[in-house]
């Protein structure tokens, strides 16, 4: 390169790196469980330089100071409100002391003012009753919301113009996520994690958490009877069973011989146990191996297909369209250079929810 043209020509500028920061709500009466379900989940996931792909903060509705909690303690919180206006994200988790939020579908005028501070195309996410919070502020109008299955009647009650639903683990309305109960923040958070990052960084927050990688969105939030009697013949092997052969074609009645049931009471007991379908379950997995493989392989797509068991790329771009909402080949685009961490191993979300 001669002086001149080496004068000219500079080296590329790397753009700056900074987390994507989420911004925790705490108010009066809160949960500490679900206080920490935003730390623990996204406090866990690193770029492969090691950085942390998300900061976590948490403010309050006042000046900084304590927050009560329903258990016998309250938290120090070390920001205000001002927080919320450098969120990408802000959670709401659950509160017991909502009052008019809860009973009128009211904002406070402190809440309002909070609420005020966050920055239009904030993504906005809710644990449980904190969904409330965002219905009351009109986050909500028009769009689909659940929470806690005991509150979904109330929810309805107050807000007409949403469209609640009460029998899912979470919803992704794309900026606005709402989840049901405690534990199913979890989930809500480990998809956020899946839908920035991709499967494989999602699994390893999992794991780390020592928590099934993956429970879909439309599961059931509350099954009739969670853990089987011990008497009871359970779905568990059928299950071990169909994850070993997702690539070959498998049928209702060959998972039912697994456990030496009729179809229907296969079928009963399964739903029972996990909360959806076989069928659907079976889907739920084949998207998650097609995912994976995604991301961490260079396979052709009818071979992905065949591995996963859609038999055509065909049947397997239509499948991970109405999952996901995107193509194979954009969701290879989008995740397969940023996926850190190991593969998914959907036999740990058996070996979890059985034990």
């Amino acid at each position: 390169m001669d002086t001149a043209t080496s004068s000219l020509w500079k080296e590329p500028v790397e753009p700056e790196f900074r987390p994507h920061r989420v911004v925790v709500l705490a108010m009066d009466g809160l949960i500490p469980f679900e206080l920490g379900i935003p730390h623990r989940i996204f406090g866990r996931p690193r770029d492969a330089q090691g950085r942390h792909l998300y900061k976590v903060l948490t403010c309050s509705v006042r000046p900084p100071g304590p927050v009560r909690t329903d258990a016998d303690f309250a938290i120090a919180v070390e920001h205000g409100p001002e927080l919320l206006a450098t969120a990408d994200t802000v959670i709401v988790p659950a509160s017991y002391e909502l009052g008019p939020v809860f009973e009128e579908g009211v904002l406070t005028d402190e809440l309002a003012a909070a609420l005020a501070h966050i920055r239009p195309g904030t993504r906005l996410a809710s644990i449980c009753t904190g969904v409330f919070v965002l219905a009351a502020a009109g986050y909500l109008d028009g769009r689909p919301a659940t929470t806690h299955w005991a509150e979904t009647d109330q929810l309805q009650r107050l807000f007409p113009q949403v469209d609640v639903d009460p029998n899912v683990l979470f919803i992704d309305d794309g900026d606005v996520l709402t989840s049901a109960g405690v534990a199913a923040g979890i989930d809500l958070c480990l998809h956020m994690v899946r839908r920035d990052h991709g499967t494989a960084v999602a699994n390893e927050v999992a794991r780390r958490t020592v928590v099934p990688p993956h429970r879909d969105g439309g599961q059931a939030q509350y099954i009739q009877r969670p853990v089987p009697e011990p008497r009871l013949a359970t779905t568990r092997g059928a299950r071990a069973w169909a994850l070993g052969r997702l690539h070959e074609p498998i049928q209702l009645r060959d998972m039912a011989a697994q456990e030496s049931m009729s179809v229907r009471t296969f079928t009963r007991r399964f739903r029972e146990e996990v909360g959806v379908s076989p069928g659907q379950w079976l889907t739920q997995q084949r998207v998650e191996r097609a995912r994976q493989l995604l991301e961490t392989t260079g396979l052709s797509m009818d071979r992905i297909a065949h591995d996963a068991g859609f038999g055509t790329a065909q049947s397997m771009r239509q499948h991970l369209q109405t999952a996901l909402g995107v193509t194979p080949t954009a969701y290879r685009r989008t995740f397969r250079a940023t996926s850190t961490g190991g593969d998914h191993e959907p036999e740990s979300a058996v070996a979890l929810e059985s034990a």
